[in-house]
């Protein structure tokens, strides 16, 4: 046991923010989160994707300012935003293949760049149970 919380301790110390962004389905409706999943806080976060999102009200979501600049983004916090139901994305024929292209800083102000890609694909035919006072 003492092992294992040396390398913890070790691990927290040598840490660095990890920024990442991920498509979240949620009994039918889906989102997007970034979330930093680090012990360090991250800097100057902003997130651009390969192609538009288009979410509910056809809105292309890549243009939100959440996407733009996320001056501070605290250890293990995740911010959400909703993009739209699951069957409704899919019937007008959106983008499942989708990259996102993270950039933020460290307290020293060194530059992080990560690059995720995602296939929505995988959430076309999952069920889910319908809440009552919901509709898709």
């Amino acid at each position: 046991m003492a092992g294992k919380q040396t390398i913890k301790s070790q691990a927290s110390k040598l840490s660095e923010p990890d920024v990442i962004v991920d498509f979240v389905f949620d009994d039918g409706l889906l989102f997007i989160a970034i979330s930093n999943l680090s012990d360090k806080p991250a800097y100057k976060v902003s997130i651009t994707f390969d192609q538009e999102i288009h979410g509910l009200d056809g809105k292309d979501i890549c243009a939100l300012p959440l996407f733009r600049n996320i001056e501070f983004l605290a250890p293990h916090k995740t911010i959400t935003t909703f993009l739209d139901s699951s069957g409704s994305y899919f019937s007008r024929e959106e983008a499942t293949r989708i990259s996102a292209r993270i950039t933020y800083h460290d307290l020293q102000g060194a530059k992080k760049v990560a690059t995720i890609n995602h296939d929505l694909e995988i959430y076309r035919e999952i069920g889910f149970v319908r809440r009552p006072n919901t509709q898709d």
